[in-house]
């Protein structure tokens, strides 16, 4: 079986979005932060539509928490996560109107069953390539309840013999599985169990899996290469859970955003500005 995808996936953020988030996160706005740098606005507007101005970027990284080095190599556009191919998972990387979403699948070698997590806005894609692989679905896991990562869930349940679908029990859907933290399921030589990984959203859940070459987690919009998804619900909760549940696991594993490319524990302690504690080696 073929998994690589051939198709470069760009970083979903840079400098710009990664203030813009940290801000709203923390509550902290233009004016005021033109105020607390002693800057006009404008200038702070500027830096937010992608301007490269690397003092006052420095500057507001350090009244955020985050690790300006790190920042500015995002800045600077000098790092992008190395291209990961992993036999055994499958990363769809699909438009959806202005955006692009991921979905992954991942199976077993021995018996053909596999898991999809979370289904973007297009099925056709993904039953190709089952059919081309020969691929049966043993289960589908949603990482949360967003509309771009389950626009297609029920066209992907019946065209693939209506699975069981499992989501956090804080986001409910009718006719879906609720689970909570340390839910677990196996198939063949693939074992999973969850995280509760909110902030983004209230049951935004991450999926550690064993049984490729490396460990894997599926974690939604939890986290991005070199960057995380909004605190929407929280952006107190999504940096501790993101600190406490996923920059603890071991550095080689792989993972598998919502948006964006594919990225290691390694790679996001190394250029991720948000966790200002994991120095740039």
């Amino acid at each position: 079986m073929d998994d690589a995808d051939p198709k470069e996936i760009g970083l979903e953020d840079f400098h710009e979005d990664i203030l813009g988030k940290a801000m709203r996160g923390l509550g902290i706005g233009k004016r005021e932060m033109a105020s607390r740098l002693k800057v006009e606005k404008s200038e702070i507007d500027d830096i937010l539509s992608g301007a490269c101005d690397e003092v006052l970027i420095a500057g507001m990284a350090d009244e955020l928490g985050l690790c300006k080095s790190k920042l500015l190599v995002s800045a600077r556009k000098e790092w992008s996560p190395s291209a990961i191919q992993l036999f055994g998972l499958k990363q769809f990387n699909l438009p959806f109107g202005s955006m692009n979403v991921n979905v992954f699948l991942a199976w077993d070698q021995e018996d053909g069953k596999s898991w999809i997590f979370d289904t973007g806005p297009d099925a056709t894609p993904i039953l190709e390539f089952l059919k081309k692989e020969n691929l049966s679905v043993d289960a589908i896991f949603l990482t949360h309840t967003h509309g771009d990562h389950i626009a297609c869930l029920e066209k992907l349940k019946q065209k693939t013999h209506n699975p069981p679908v499992f989501v956090h029990k804080l986001e409910p859907i009718e006719g879906v599985s609720l689970i909570d933290e340390g839910f677990e399921r196996q198939t063949g030589c693939l074992s999973l169990k969850s995280l509760h990984t909110h902030g983004h959203s209230v049951g935004g859940t991450t999926y550690l899996f064993d049984g490729l070459d490396e460990a894997v987690a599926v974690v939604g919009d939890s986290l991005f290469a070199g960057s995380m998804g909004g605190g929407m619900v929280s952006y107190g909760n999504a940096i501790q859970n993101n600190r406490e549940k996923l920059m603890t696991l071991p550095e080689r594993t792989v993972v598998c955003p919502g948006h964006g490319p594919m990225t290691t524990i390694a790679e996001e302690k190394a250029h991720n500005p948000f966790f200002p504690e994991f120095l740039v080696s």
